[in-house]
């Protein structure tokens, strides 16, 4: 099992001494996939961090739409070849397609269709990441974030529509939490998941004894499913992220432990 943290590269040696075993990234930061090559400094600051950089999130910007009336695949491909090539070159394994305002369904825009231009967009970029050695993860986002791709059942569908091993599934407990999913159902779905966020649905703050939610629970269904893959804490505005990162890992830790 390897726990992870969402963070900035240049937090990596603060994470490394608490004990964490990889940092995950901002795909928009890091990556930086409308900046030129001769632009991007993100190889260097990887090289810097002390920990592998297992991941990133926040796959698009929110101005790159996969779905409604200005999608382009041809910028589409552009963008993700150029992310997938950097995640590559810095020894990242995982990429989060979350993005969801980028895949937000215009008001009035025909469902079929969205799907349609989300599913292609999610070919060729599976095909992309495959020539990397790179994962993408389809992320289930909340019904107040996102009109679609909602909920690890619905984000299955795509994942089982595109059938390729470079695009699986992710796992959120915030997302799971905030909509009010049955942890159950997820074991059917085990197989295809292959990251997992945890965080507290009040305001995404890290997992303490304290939280409003049972993250025992919760992992029990991932290791009755045998989930042995990567876990990354996502709260991005928590100060203890920084501030007592020993204290969050032994927590989730004994979390783990004890479900």
């Amino acid at each position: 099992m390897q726990f992870g943290m969402y963070t900035a590269s240049e937090n990596a040696a603060v994470m490394a001494a608490a004990g964490w075993d990889f940092v995950e990234e901002n795909i928009l930061e890091l990556l930086q996939g409308d900046v030129p090559d001769e632009q991007w400094r993100g190889l260097e600051r990887a090289r810097r961090a002390p920990i592998p950089i297992l991941a990133a999130n926040r796959l698009l910007p929110p101005t790159l739409k996969p779905v409604g009336p200005d999608f382009n695949i041809d910028r589409l491909q552009s963008y993700m070849r150029r992310v997938i090539g950097r995640a590559a070159k810095v020894g990242m394994k995982t990429l989060v397609f979350g993005s969801g305002a980028a895949r937000m369904v215009p008001a009035g825009f025909d469902r079929a269709s969205a799907r349609s231009q989300l599913l292609e967009f999610i070919r060729t970029s599976a095909e992309i990441a495959a020539a990397h050695g790179v994962l993408i993860v389809a992320e289930p986002l909340n019904r107040g974030e996102c009109n679609i791709m909602n909920g690890v059942a619905e984000c299955m569908e795509y994942v089982r529509a595109v059938n390729h091993p470079n695009f699986q599934c992710l796992v959120d407990s915030y997302h799971v939490w905030l909509d009010r999913e049955p942890l159950e159902p997820l074991a059917e779905s085990l197989p295809w998941i292959k990251h997992v966020h945890v965080s507290d649905v009040k305001d995404r703050n890290v997992p303490t004894e304290q939280s409003p939610h049972d993250y025992r629970a919760f992992f029990r269904v991932l290791k009755r499913g045998g989930y042995d893959g990567p876990i990354a804490v996502e709260s991005p505005t928590d100060p203890r992220v920084l501030s007592e990162p020993e204290k969050v890992l032994a927590c989730l830790s004994r979390f783990w432990a004890e479900a």
